[in-house]
């Protein structure tokens, strides 16, 4: 199969969707690979690296999107690449289509057949494509918001974990799964006051097994996120119904109430965000306030670390990249039902429920 990888294009994005070592295995199965020209120059990969692979360098994006029976990329497609898909063709990334009208018509009019990582779905339930950047996500939204908390940058002026004498920062969690849970060991190991929140006391009961006395938990319901909320220094949001829009767990007249100079961190803008006073923000101009509080929703937070991402990325992706180029898209989604939750839209066509019941498009079933 001829494989395409571009360069990303969205603000501030380094990362790319295969790496030198994953060319080698696919040129190694008899396949073959183009590579946009410069596509990891952000992450310090060199075109000679994809050469010495086994890649074809493409000298820009239309080349690529030409070249590529599978187009494998990172981000959702931005509308200029919606426009170089084609019919027949399956583009393999990132989609988040409940939180993004405008991409998903660009799609059903392109006819491709677009798979999502964030809905393929494993065995035991779990969302392994998004899992390393949930991972990603969750660690650096402790990261960006310490940093927020700071005078400078229009926080209250606190330390996160205090000192001796002085009373740690109260960082609440909104999601106990792959975020939160990663939100909550960088602010643990902070020495943050960490309390998550879940709705599922199951969930509950393995993050209590997991950090002992060294957190709080606390089941989900609107009087419990508006206590805690209210008297928080830094509130995560890590709320994922996946392919769906998150729920807005966290009102405009929460937000009002809180202490100015506080700070909202929503990882879940990508799916459309979990305060309803989230708007998607780049990492060019990461924040923004409301009512005195800070609000951190960049949509594509892993890029601020593109190497880690990258590679924790295309460890996951590797192998279902493989599955589609060497049995088809069509073969690798019937060998796997998991693989094919993935299917978001085939041939002008929504897919995947979630995404046609949130946008308003009829759900088409693919059989």
């Amino acid at each position: 199969m001829k494989i395409g990888c571009p360069k990303e294009i969205k603000v501030h994005e380094y990362r790319v969707g295969l790496v030198p070592a994953g060319v080698r295995e696919l040129v190694a199965a008899g396949h073959e690979v183009c590579v946009q020209t410069q596509a990891g120059a952000g992450i310090g990969i060199t075109d000679e690296a994809y050469v010495a692979a086994g890649a074809r360098i493409l000298p820009d994006a239309k080349a690529v999107f030409d070249f590529g029976e599978l187009v494998v990329k990172v981000k959702e497609p931005q509308l200029t690449e919606c426009a170089m898909l084609r019919e027949g063709q399956v583009l393999f990334t990132y989609l988040h289509l409940a939180a993004d009208p405008r991409q998903t018509e660009g799609l059903i009019n392109s006819g491709a057949t677009a798979i999502a990582y964030e809905t393929v779905t494993a065995a035991d339930g779990s969302l392994p494509l998004l899992t390393p950047m949930s991972e990603v996500a969750g660690r650096m939204s402790i990261q960006v918001g310490a940093t927020a908390l700071q005078k400078a940058y229009g926080g209250f002026g606190v330390l996160l974990g205090g000192v001796p004498g002085v009373a740690p920062s109260k960082v609440v969690i909104l999601g106990g799964g792959v975020s939160g849970t990663n939100a909550a060991q960088m602010a643990v190991g902070m020495g943050a006051d960490v309390t998550i929140v879940d709705r599922s006391l199951k969930r509950l009961r393995e993050l209590d097994a997991q950090f002992g006395n060294t957190i709080s938990t606390a089941y989900s319901t609107v009087e419990t996120i508006e206590r805690l909320v209210v008297s928080a220094d830094l509130v995560v949001g890590a709320v994922l119904v996946a392919g769906a829009a998150a729920p807005k767990l966290v009102t405009r007249g929460m937000v009002s109430r809180m202490e100015k100079g506080g700070v909202l961190v929503d990882i879940s803008i990508d799916q459309g965000g979990c305060f309803e006073t989230s708007r998607p923000t780049t990492h060019a101009d990461p924040t923004y306030m409301v009512d005195g509080v800070i609000h951190y929703c960049v949509t594509n937070m892993p890029g601020a670390v593109p190497r880690t991402s990258t590679f924790a990325l295309t460890n996951a992706t590797l192998p279902y990249v493989k599955a589609l180029a060497s049995l088809g898209w069509r073969a690798a989604l019937a060998a796997d039902p998991g693989f094919a939750r993935g299917l978001n839209v085939h041939a002008g066509k929504i897919t995947h429920e979630a995404v046609a019941k949130d946008l308003g498009y009829p759900f088409e079933p693919f059989a």
